[in-house]
């Protein structure tokens, strides 16, 4: 399990969250099976979810973030829960490319860096908020930064850090999103700036020995910051049959039937778990006669 905790500075005008997302990540990693930079990059978009998952504020909503770049990887998607448990894929988990300049993984180059970055929070009613901005370069926490001052007009710095060792295996993962809330100064922004920019890469410290608190009050440092409180949060996927037959439900009838007579049956796979679910000819025929029995009758 991951470890997630929120802190705020003494005069309430800066709030950090902060996760070891590692186990996350490397349930990631082993249910995907993906290449190195592809769980890099899914694993920094999982860690934001699951940050911005437990900023909802109702439970039975939900947060979902999608990467489109046109790269390699394709479209990479994560899901939270307002518990900030999330789950998440990538169109195509094994990707291999040159490291970037630097001799790090090069996540833009896997995700892209022309394309979109759009966030849907759902509420469980209603049409769902989307908020939709072009990629500031596909590093996943540049575009989450960019996120907030855009659509939400929010002063926010974010970090995110995944490091895959020799094995594919997740050694560190994490992150953190310090927000300046309404109110804030020159003082706070100055402070926040100099603790940023002094503070290692996420998976450094993580790979140090700090822990999500001690993450948390050395971004707030110099602020008189104290924990509100901390949480456990998993890789955790909802999918079940029942959804998944709604799903195949959606077909129309003259589709069910075809599949059920050529095929014999249908198979869905949960893009999240990968778990399988198999629907034989008999209930696609049910649902088929279903779908024909609730059609209005022609006159």
């Amino acid at each position: 399990m991951g470890k997630l905790i929120r802190a705020i500075s003494g005069n309430g005008m800066a709030v950090c969250y902060a996760l070891d997302s590692t186990d996350m990540v490397g349930e990631l990693e082993r249910i995907h099976q993906s290449s190195a930079v592809v769980t890099a990059a899914t694993g920094r978009l999982l860690t934001a979810a699951s940050i911005m998952g437990s900023m909802l504020k109702g439970e039975g909503h939900s947060i979902t973030l999608g990467v489109s770049g046109g790269g390699p990887a394709g479209s990479v998607i994560a899901v939270a829960d307002a518990a900030g448990n999330a789950k998440a894929y990538a169109t195509n988990p094994v990707v291999e490319i040159p490291l970037n300049p630097r001799g790090k993984l090069d996540v833009s180059g896997a995700v892209g860096r022309e394309g979109k970055l759009y966030v849907i929070r759902d509420q469980g009613r209603g049409e769902p908020y989307v908020g939709l901005v072009p990629l500031a370069s596909g590093e996943i926490a540049e575009d989450i930064t960019s996120y907030f001052a855009t659509s939400e007009q929010v002063p926010t710095v974010c970090a995110l850090g995944v490091l895959v060792d020799t094995d594919l295996t997740v050694k560190a993962a994490g992150g953190y999103l310090l927000q300046l809330l309404p109110g804030a100064g020159e003082e706070e922004i100055s402070q926040v700036e100099q603790n940023t920019l002094a503070m290692p890469p996420v998976t450094q410290l993580i790979c140090d020995g700090l822990t999500p608190e001690e993450l948390a009050l050395r971004a707030l440092a110099g602020m008189e910051p104290r924990v509100l409180d901390a949480r456990t949060v998993e890789y955790r996927c909802d999918c079940t049959r029942q959804r998944m037959a709604a799903a195949l439900a959606s077909l129309g009838a003259g589709e069910l039937r075809v599949m059920a007579e050529e095929d014999g049956q249908a198979e869905l796979c949960c893009h999240f778990c990968r778990d399988r679910f198999t629907f034989p000819r008999e209930e696609l025929l049910e649902m088929a006669s279903r779908k024909e029995e609730s059609q209005p009758r022609q006159p």
